[in-house]
């Protein structure tokens, strides 16, 4: 596992702190639970920004909904 350093605001460090002391679990704990929560958001909001520009600049098309569903036999 690599080390990160990570400074946090005053009062959510003591709110951090403080969960970690009332479950028995460490801040670290917290904290990687936080990213793994959020980063696949993260990751899927900057991707559509992406596809949203190149549709916008004429790099990308979009595709009717009820055309992906017909290609593929979900019509319902």
């Amino acid at each position: 596992m690599s080390s990160v350093s990570l400074r946090l605001p005053e009062k959510l460090s003591k709110r951090l702190t403080r969960l970690a002391k009332r479950t028995g679990r460490t801040k670290t704990y917290y904290m990687i639970e936080a990213i793994r929560e959020h980063l696949d958001d993260l990751e899927d909001l900057y991707l559509a920004e992406q596809r949203l520009i190149a549709l916008r600049e004429g790099r990308s098309k979009s595709v009717p909904l009820e055309a992906v569903m017909r290609k593929h036999g979900l019509e319902g």
